[in-house]
């Protein structure tokens, strides 16, 4: 029987969450396999049951410090539909789009200038001793300064609309509770044309970095795959609301507007033994070729269009690429990423000038029903909460596909994809290997465990076994 060499990178670096890669070579160090493992587990779905519906909102956030609103937002969709509430206020619904677009204008700035940009701006190659966020800081203070500025908008969108910048409670069943005083808005307006500006200069450093390096880009981690996300009923983007389109890799439609209370009619979730983390598909594909992207990458390929002026031009300019068909090149997920900062940003302003925004109309409710399914477009991609309640009006039934959920699949692939090209057939680990693979699994934000991180150091350690499973070599760095 054939032994294998077993390669771990744990745990994975610049990444929200904590995960593993484990990377399996036969005696000739060819790469057999390779997974991404989700090592942490949360039982949200479990603990949750018996709690008071209205609570939800608020406790769901807890799965994650870094998107908290978006669980906040999802789950409110859900309970608006078990108070009766088959339609919020306009007040109630543009309070809750200002929320959602500030979350996801931190969100991406976070993971562009914070997280990802070390690798596009130094190369993946660089001394990993340079090659991070302080690096960043160190040679262009002023890029440094920019992204934590942007993201310090954003917080303050969130903290104005939902009460705190992080886990708060604006969001509850059948409306908010609150609306956006005249000051708040005008602390917002002064500062957005400087907003806008940076958001243009961040698209363009996605943007040329993805053509300049293009030989790059169109081969790293790029693989077909069908693509999935919320569209508006006019097949414009919506990060909001809308009802759900899926692609193929080609292009053609899956399903188109389909309402997403019926999701389970259309989406399974399979289960691996390796794995905390779920791997969905679309049932009518099967579960070998059903699974699908979700993400800003997913969201630029699906969306018809967006109805404002320059991410619309922006958007023009990235299926142009491709030539109207689906991008599946993983490393362009940056370029959509930034396309929706901007789209953010232009959003924002246009709701800052909507005086229904200082309406006072902000909850309804209606016949009590016992059943709601809430999705958003969170940062990572389409956000299922589905609950179930009781008479006693406790919750009985929880499932959640977070976007890292159905993105786990392609995560996979793509590590898989980069082991074979960067690994295979070599003799000895180098960071320059583990570091790939790393930004591979950057490309798409990953959420890995949708939660809270753990306090202190964390050691990354890598080693590489002989067939015998004796300890060849070991890399070892602090974070």
């Amino acid at each position: 029987m054939a032994k294998t060499k077993v390669l771990e990178i744990e745990p994975l670096t610049r990444v929200e969450g904590h995960g593993k890669v484990s990377i399996h070579l036969d005696d000739k160090n060819i790469v057999k396999d390779a997974r991404l493992h989700i090592v942490e587990f949360r039982g949200f779905e479990r603990f949750i049951k018996g709690r008071p519906f209205w609570e939800i909102p608020v406790i769901v956030q807890r799965l994650c410090g870094i998107c908290p609103v978006s669980h906040q937002l999802a789950a409110a969709k859900a309970m608006d539909i078990i108070v009766g509430a088959k339609k919020i206020t306009p007040a109630a619904e543009k309070m809750r789009r200002l929320m959602n677009y500030g979350q996801i204008f931190q969100s991406h700035v976070l993971h562009f200038f914070h997280l990802c940009s070390p690798d596009l701006l130094f190369g993946f190659d660089a001394d990993p001793k340079v090659r991070n966020i302080f690096g960043i800081i160190s040679k262009m203070p002023d890029l440094a300064v920019q992204g934590v500025m942007m993201r310090k908008y954003g917080q303050e969108i969130i903290k104005a609309t939902s009460g705190k910048k992080i886990h708060g409670t604006g969001a509850v069943p059948g409306g908010v509770n609150k609306n956006l005083s005249i000051k708040e808005r005008d602390f917002f307006l002064k500062d957005i044309r400087k907003m806008k500006t940076w958001a243009r200069d961040a698209l363009a450093m996605a943007r040329n970095y993805t053509l300049e390096h293009m030989d790059v880009v169109q081969n790293f981690a790029a693989f077909n795959s069908s693509h999935l996300s919320l569209v508006r009923e006019d097949g414009a983007l919506d990060l909001y609301h809308g009802n759900l389109r899926a692609i193929d890799a080609g292009g053609n439609i899956i399903f188109d507007q389909l309402d997403y209370r019926n999701y389970g009619d259309y989406i399974m979730e399979e289960v691996r033994s390796w794995s905390y983390n779920k791997f969905p598909f679309i049932k009518s594909r099967g579960h070998i070729d059903g699974w699908y992207r979700v993400g800003p990458l997913s969201r630029m390929n699906t969306a018809g269009f967006i109805d404002v002026p320059e991410s619309q031009k922006a958007l023009e300019e990235f299926k142009a690429l491709t030539r109207g068909k689906p991008n599946n090149m993983s490393l362009a997920y940056h370029w959509a990423r930034m396309i929706e900062v901007l789209f953010c940003i232009e959003k924002i302003e246009e709701l800052l000038h909507d005086h229904d925004l200082q309406g006072e109309d902000l909850r309804v409710t209606g016949d009590r029903v016992e059943e709601g399914v809430g999705l958003v477009e969170a940062p990572r991609g389409t956000l299922f909460h589905h609950y179930r309640v009781n008479e006693h009006d406790q919750i009985t039934y929880c499932n959640l596909i977070v976007s890292s959920t159905s993105n786990n699949e392609a995560m996979n692939r793509a590590v898989t994809k980069v082991a074979h090209d960067h690994i295979s057939g070599k003799p000895r680990i180098t960071e320059r290997m583990l570091n790939h693979v790393e930004v591979a699994v950057r490309a798409y934000d990953p959420c890995l465990s949708c939660a809270t991180h753990a306090l202190g150091q964390m050691p990354l350690t890598a080693e590489l076994y002989d067939a015998d499973g004796m300890l060849l070599e070991r890399k070892h760095k602090d974070i």
